[in-house]
């Protein structure tokens, strides 16, 4: 009887922390382009409480993905660009709070990756993350040369196995990684990031014609 009792008690413990380590499993992004589905890494637990907490209040509703770059990234976060005119320069508006960077090797700009943009080092060496603005990765297929390279010009720690899977098959930023926090990867909706990425922009990398994020929200 002790037995079952205790073997109870451990499958309710276990049920418990699965589900407090699975605390910030999804988050869905409603485009103009189509729906991103997105899993929250648990480790990053700073940038996940956050953004997670700005879904909830609505903030990125209405916003715009204002920066889009191909083979690179689209980025969205800034409370500016709701409404804003066509052509108006975006990018500087957002909370005006930091989040303290959160580096894992486990988690890096693969394609798909979700990050947290940030100052540039000469005025952030800490590489604090920005409250709200974030990106998501594009990127492009590398080869073992070029990752190689990377590494041999001290722009890149060795590769682990992991890591050369990803970028020489589905892609990414490998430039990115240990520079800016990742905080969580796309489930569903990788076709629409490459949609996005392909659209039309102005000299500020701007999209031409709106892409809007139109609702937001947790599935858990």
């Amino acid at each position: 009887m002790k037995k079952i009792v205790k073997t109870l008690l451990l499958l309710v413990f276990l049920n418990t922390l699965t589900q407090a380590q699975n605390k910030f499993s999804i988050v869905v992004l409603e485009t103009t382009k189509g729906t991103i589905k997105i899993r929250l890494y648990d480790s990053t637990l700073q940038h996940s409480q956050n953004f997670v907490k700005l879904i909830n209040e609505g903030y990125y509703n209405g916003q715009l993905f204002h920066r889009v770059i191909k083979n690179f990234m689209i980025q969205a976060g800034d409370d500016a660009s709701i409404k804003a005119k066509s052509g108006i320069l975006l990018g500087n508006g957002g909370k005006s709070y930091t989040i303290p960077a959160e580096f894992f090797i486990t988690y890096f700009h693969k394609k798909g990756a979700l990050a947290a943009a940030r100052e540039s080092d000469q005025v952030n060496p800490k590489k604090s993350s920005s409250g709200s603005q974030f990106y998501i990765v594009q990127g492009q297929v590398f080869t073992i040369e070029q990752l190689d390279f990377l590494v041999k010009n001290g722009k890149h720690k060795p590769f682990t196995y992991d890591q050369i899977k990803e970028y020489t098959t589905i892609g990414g930023t490998p430039h990115l990684d240990n520079n800016y926090t990742v905080f969580g990867e796309v489930i569903e909706g990788l076709a629409i990031i490459e949609t996005i990425s392909l659209e039309p922009t102005d000299e500020n990398d701007r999209p031409l014609q709106d892409i809007i994020l139109l609702n937001t929200y947790t599935l858990q």
